[in-house]
Order: structure tokens, then sequence, then C-alpha cells
């Protein structure tokens, strides 16, 4: 549900240079009100530098900043009333969880008695009402990050910025937080910016993914977009794992095309191309279909041998090499293997023309 606090967010022509660096690279976008955005990308991608300047911790070398239509760019941290979610937590380890939450009300000098229900409607949003007189030394690690929500939200600030808020948790805890956050982000209503380079959270909880790389943005959109239709082998091989498949258009009909790899030859269903030209398509590992023996009529067949296979409960992660191809990854539900888990045993490759997906090779070293 869409908060009345909720504020869109406007980001143009933001630059971040540092000497002759540029962390922040003419970077635009814009997060619809009540939106959740994940700026995504690998170490030294601007991802953290953008938030900081959201924040107002860092001032942009170039660019504005707007929320709804004002200019917040030059405004001081604490005038741009936004709530900030760190790794590190941040609680003071002399405050119980209730003064901890009570600080920025606090700081406000807000009445006693509304602080006193702000801080009891806050703990009971990030269900640790009954643990308001506790010490943060004697929580969890999840308590804690909750806490640090707790207390971002109870002065009801214009939007939520978070700074990788789960990378210092365990696996198991930080799957539980993911769908947390984002049934809070619903429950709540209000404009969410998260940062991560973690993909798997990305793709859990946002509206949408803004994924950077060498201070630019290369790809954004919701996140069944970029994974289903990455535009380049960058967003493909970031955004999850993926096979690559090179080769040469052999003929095209402006609603797919055949192409030739080593000896072999494959349709696609998306995309467009003039016989000749070089070409690089996305295949996903569960994309892929292995089997014992040749399938009658597939879209698309080779042989492999299997390399080496990993069990992982749910599935089966396969490595195979693939004439004309070279080493693949593909991913099987381990309930419905059609393919036997026997290192060295020669199986069929198949996938649909439409399972693959064409994408600019910008990761090719330079000539």
């Amino acid at each position: 549900m869409l908060s009345a606090r909720a504020h869109s967010l406007h980001i143009r022509n933001l630059c971040k240079h540092y000497g002759r660096v540029k962390a922040v690279d003419d970077v635009s976008f814009t997060v619809a009100r009540g939106s959740f955005l994940t700026l995504l990308g690998p170490s030294g991608s601007g991802k953290t530098t953008i938030l900081m300047a959201i924040a107002g911790f860092v001032d942009p070398t170039s660019g504005d900043i707007l929320v709804d239509d004002r200019v917040i760019t030059t405004l001081p941290p604490e005038q741009r009333n936004f709530g900030m979610v760190f790794q590190g937590y941040a609680l003071f380890p002399h405050l119980s969880v209730g003064d901890n939450v009570a600080f920025p009300l606090n700081v406000r000098k807000r009445p006693k008695s509304e602080v006193t229900e702000r801080v009891k409607q806050a703990l009971d949003l990030v269900q640790l009402g009954h643990l308001a007189d506790r010490m943060p030394k004697q929580l969890s690690g999840g308590q804690q990050q909750r806490v640090a929500l707790a207390r971002a939200l109870v002065f009801q600030p214009e939007m939520l910025l978070l700074d990788e808020p789960l990378s210092a948790l365990d696996k198991k805890l930080r799957a539980e937080l993911q769908w947390e956050l984002k049934s809070l982000h619903e429950r709540v209503g209000m404009t969410f910016i998260y940062v991560t380079h973690d993909q798997e959270e990305a793709l859990t909880m946002s509206d949408e993914v803004a994924i950077l790389r060498d201070g630019k943005i290369v790809q954004s959109g919701p996140p069944s977009a970029l994974y289903e239709t990455p535009r380049t082998r960058f967003v493909a091989d970031f955004l999850g794992k993926s096979n690559f498949l090179s080769g040469t258009i052999e003929a095209a009909d402006g609603q797919g095309f055949t192409y030739r790899c080593g000896q072999h030859r494959f349709a696609q269903a998306r995309g467009t191309g003039r016989p000749g030209d070089s070409v690089l398509v996305s295949l996903r590992p569960e994309k892929l279909d292995i089997a014992a023996d040749k399938p009658a009529a597939p879209a698309n067949a080779i042989p492999a041998d299997i390399l080496r296979w990993s069990y992982f409960g749910t599935g089966v992660h396969f490595q195979l090499q693939a004439e004309g191809i070279g080493e693949v990854t593909v991913t099987r539900p381990s309930w419905r293997l059609a393919a036997p888990l026997e290192v060295g045993k020669r199986v069929w490759l198949t996938w649909d023309a439409d399972a693959t997906t064409p994408v600019a090779d910008d990761l090719r070293p330079a000539s």
C-alpha cells in the first residue's frame, strides 16, 4: 500500500570524481514513489558512492539529486530526513533497544509521550516489542539489524536508504530477512533504496534493479526482465550464472535466426542479425535439459560428456564438455533427473529456441 509519506527520487547526470578516478560517471535514474530500487554491482562499481551522495555524506562533483521536484543536492544530511541502515548496525552499546530506537526522536526533541508511542509502533513493526529493555549485546545479529531498521523508521523519514544491511548475517538468516524486508516495505509503503553486491538479494526483494559497472548504470529494470533478457555479457554473467555460445549467423527471417558453432547449427527464436554476423548468446543453466539418449526432434541438441557433478538437495549441478562449444554448466531438479550421475558418461544436451538471449560481448579483451 502506497504511503502518503512516499516520495520519488530523481538522479540527474550525477558524477563523483576522485582526481582522475570517476567513481560515478554521469548516472541518471528515477525511483518511483513507494518503489524498492536496488543498486547492484561488484566492488568499486559506484553503488555505495551513489547512496552516500543521496544521503548527503558525499558531495557530487556535478549533477542533481531531487526528492519529488525539490533539489536537495546541497542540503546537509540532517536536513534530508532520510532513514539510513548500515551493514554494521551502528547501535549504541550502552543504550537499551528502546533507547536506541528513541534516539532520533530525542534528538528532534519530540514530546516524551510521542516518543514512547512511536518507539512501541516501530518495535512492533519489526516484531521486537518484547525486547525493548534488552541491551544490544544480548541480541542476535538478525535482531540487532531489526533494531537498526526500527530506529531508521521511527521518525517517519521521507525514504529509507540501506547499505548492504544483511551482508554480515549467515546465509539462512539473510534469506529470512530478505522476505521480512520486502514485507516491511509493502507494509510501510515507503520508498526504499538498497545497495548490495548479492544478486539473490536484488532479485528477491526489488521492484527495480540498476546494475552498475565502473561508475555507470549498464542496465536497469524489473528483476525478471534483467534476468531473462540481459543486454550484455556482463549483465548475464553478473546476474546469476550463464553459459555463452559464440557463433556465426547463417540465416535470419526477422523473427529469429540460425547460427553455427563449429560443426553444429542452432536455432534462436529471439533477436535479429544478418548472415555472416558474429553472435553471442546467453543460455542459463536451468534452461538446458540433459538426457541419456537424444530426444526426438529437439530445437537444439548437442552431445556432451559429464566432467563432474554436485548434488545440492533440490538439484544437481553438472559440468560437461560439449562438442564444438567447450564446458557447459547445467542445473537440473534432482527429483526428475533423466541423466546418469556418472563422470565420463556421454549424454545429450537440448534447449528450446527461445531459451537463449543474444548479448553484446562487452567483456571481450581489448585488442
